[in-house]
């Protein structure tokens, strides 16, 4: 059986902020439909940091907490403590449940490691420039092909206007 892809989720500002102080910095509902969409019904790997600022294994996914604490448990989620070790179990929850990717839902750590071995990234540029500790990391541009952009309006629902981008890694 082929591998699932790895696919990236992410927010980001112009400014390259994702977040600060452990929590989202702006309200954007139909940014988080387009999450929810992308998510639903795969194996959703994120930080110990970020699956705690969340509180709870995201319904109708399976979460996998990537974490260098050995003790680290929470009801509901798998445990993995290394890269290898989470997206082999990503693989694993994946094929078990008919996903067609396994998918990366943050923090700055863990984008850092798995970039090098994403196949997608679908990512929201957020069209402001907030203050914040959290910060998406640089990455080769030239290794991926933007596919898609569709850009929206600030509106009643999203704070900040911003832009969906698909970005697949070229061959």
């Amino acid at each position: 059986m082929a591998a699932l892809p790895l696919v990236i989720v992410a927010a980001v500002a112009d400014n390259g902020i994702i977040g600060d102080d452990n929590r989202l910095i702006w309200r954007l509902k139909t940014d988080m439909r387009r999450f929810r969409s992308l998510t639903l019904g795969r194996p959703v790997l994120m930080g110990r940091k970020t699956y705690l600022s969340i509180g709870k294994p995201l319904p109708g996914r399976e979460t996998i907490v990537l974490t260098r604490d050995q003790s680290f448990a929470a009801e509901g989620v798998h445990v993995a403590h290394g890269l290898d070790e989470a997206i082999a179990a990503g693989q694993r929850l994946g094929a078990a449940m008919g996903a067609d990717t396994v998918v990366v839902a943050g923090g700055t750590d863990l984008y850092r490691q798995a970039l090098p071995r994403a196949d997608r990234l679908e990512l929201t540029f957020v069209h402001a420039t907030p203050d914040g500790d959290a910060v998406f990391p640089d990455w080769d541009k030239g290794a991926f092909e933007e596919m898609s952009r569709e850009t929206h309006p600030r509106g009643p629902d999203d704070e900040h206007p911003f832009s969906f981008a698909t970005f697949r890694r070229r061959a």
